[in-house]
């Protein structure tokens, strides 16, 4: 990827396969799809559904969807896929069969890494916040060791995304870990044990309507870097009013914000601190009338804000350049690359154009 300004890294859910876990919950047969067609317009200029394009409806246990999907990230210019990785403890995962056939596969080509979810999963974005469906447990040194055991082989792949020979492993919440210097020691022993350089652990920082970050000791506990999670919501004092105004005309509904398309530009230059670019953000397909909506958002929006996170890590070692996007296909969340029925490809061509500008 040396002919780009930086290392693209884009999120990736996989959850567009049916699983028994799912069938239970919500019913049979129910994918991430489920919410993208059942989404409704809930305001004047609410632009829902937000349907697919060229990919169409797809599943992930097929792998020429799988293909397809790195043939067009990879023309764009990014460099891997950060797969959201659910270990609840003791040995208990979900959605985990894309992960394990791309790693024994050996395909698709494009780059990876590993995203750890670790966060219980609620019925909150179905109006039942308290029902837990999947309890989030650490359990110890012990169980440590299964979880790394359990992710060796996919570090261990040619594809995975490293720094400096580093296998790069993101951490969500980790402000939810008992304690996040031990996390860090205990992992990085694991790597050197298997005969790795080490990890280029990453930490989450979510701060996502800018009230402060959840998580404040990343450098302290030994993480190599941070990637701060906010919103490109515009929110002033005229926004905040409108949107009051807003909700209460029509009885409630979701929150509206416009996108910010100069949401990047004050992001932290310390050197440690990793930027996080959103293309929109709608999560009504989820949440309903309990969602968050950003108005306004187009791809040029989105490559203002992308070109600002290029400049931000410019000046940065060539292997510490690192870029998130969120994200490839969080298409209930509003935020995706692929190709839609409205843009069709055009949120991939702004993502090229501003990592290899010409």
């Amino acid at each position: 990827m040396t002919d780009y300004a930086a290392r693209a890294v884009a999120f990736y859910l996989p959850q567009f396969f049916p699983i028994p876990e799912n069938d239970a919950w919500w019913g049979p047969g129910f994918t991430e799809w489920s919410n993208v067609a059942a989404a409704r317009r809930l305001f004047p200029g609410h632009r829902q559904p937000l349907l697919p394009g060229e990919l169409g409806f797809y599943d992930l246990r097929v792998p020429e969807t799988r293909e397809r999907q790195s043939a067009l990230a990879l023309e764009h210019g990014i460099e891997a896929f950060a797969y959201w990785h659910y270990w609840f403890g003791d040995g208990v995962r979900i959605l985990e069969r894309v992960v394990e056939e791309v790693v024994a596969s050996g395909a698709p080509d494009i780059g990876f890494c590993l995203a750890w979810a670790n966060q219980s999963w609620t019925g909150t974005w179905h109006g039942a916040p308290d029902r837990v469906l999947r309890e989030q447990r650490y359990l110890g040194a012990e169980d440590d060791a299964r979880h790394f055991a359990t992710v060796l082989p996919a570090l261990r792949d040619e594809r995975y995304l490293r720094v400096d020979g580093r296998p790069v492993f993101y951490v969500f919440r980790p402000e939810e870990l008992p304690s996040g210097a031990a996390f860090v020691d205990r992992w990085q022993g694991f790597a050197r044990a298997a005969g790795l350089p080490g990890l280029y652990l990453v930490a989450e920082v979510s701060d996502l309507l800018g009230a402060g970050g959840r998580y404040r000791t990343a450098a302290a506990d030994g993480f190599d870097a941070a990637v701060r999670m906010r919103l490109p919501a515009r929110m002033t004092r005229g926004t905040k009013a409108r949107m009051r105004l807003r909700r209460k005309a029509f009885g409630g509904g979701p929150e509206i914000y416009p996108y910010d398309e100069h949401a990047v530009e004050a992001m932290s230059g310390d050197g440690f601190t990793q930027p996080c670019v959103y293309p929109n953000w709608d999560n009504t397909p989820r949440a309903k009338r309990a969602g968050l909506v950003l108005t306004g958002a187009d791809p040029d929006g989105y490559a203002s804000n992308l070109r600002a996170a290029v400049d931000a890590v410019r000046d940065r070692p060539a292997q510490e350049r690192l870029v998130w996007i969120k994200s490839w296909n969080e298409w209930a969340e509003g935020n995706h690359l692929e190709p839609d029925t409205v843009h069709g490809r055009a949120w991939l061509e702004a993502t090229r154009s501003v990592l290899r500008p010409g």
